[in-house]
């Protein structure tokens, strides 16, 4: 849980300031709230992923142009490139280098058939394309206010998050292979007794 609110840091000062003040003000803090995470794992001397080299990498150079031309269209398409970042990662690992980034990532907790990680890698690559696309379309249709686009970039697209969590788990849950019973004690007769 801690892990989730650190990494949301960034964003929910994004938030704040924009509710106090305006979206160039909102970038700046963001790009300074994300500097400042990074900084602070390396001094705590605490493993940078990879994500948080692309997310700082993302809001440095779009929330930059926000702030350097005064155009608030690059800081809209911020979500969007980030996620179609993500997808082609995954898209791109599965299809030129054989690699299931997914897998890799979960494989050691996780036990399933192959077929069912390569649907799953897949799915999360619709995932961020879908919500991508989603998020130029309330950020350019003329149809949201600017304050109503922040909402949703915070708050719609996290509970589109947690609601596709929810469904994958509930599908993994049918294809996750269980672990073999472990042997407690022999039986009489002398045959393993297996754990209820």
């Amino acid at each position: 849980m801690k892990k989730f609110l650190f990494d949301l840091f960034p964003l929910i000062l994004f938030f704040i300031a924009f509710k106090f003040s305006d979206i160039y003000t909102a970038t700046a803090v963001a790009i300074a709230a994300g500097i400042g995470q990074f900084a602070w794992l390396k001094i705590m001397g605490k493993a940078i992923e990879a994500t948080h080299w692309i997310n700082l990498s993302v809001i440095i150079v779009f929330g930059g142009a926000t702030l350097f031309f005064q155009n608030d269209a690059f800081i809209k398409w911020k979500p969007t490139v980030l996620y179609w970042l993500f997808a082609a990662i995954l898209l791109g690992g599965k299809l030129f280098f054989g690699r299931n980034l997914i897998e890799k990532l979960m494989g050691p907790k996780v036990s399933m058939p192959r077929a069912i990680w390569d649907k799953l890698n897949y799915s999360w690559a619709a995932f961020f394309i879908g919500s991508g696309a989603l998020n130029l379309y309330v950020a350019f249709s003329g149809v949201f206010t600017e304050a109503q686009w922040v909402n949703f970039k915070v708050f719609g697209l996290m509970a589109l998050l947690l609601l596709f969590v929810i469904l994958q788990s509930l599908w993994l849950g049918k294809h996750i292979k269980e672990e073999a019973p472990q042997v407690e004690a022999l039986a009489p007769g002398g045959e393993p007794k297996e754990r209820s």
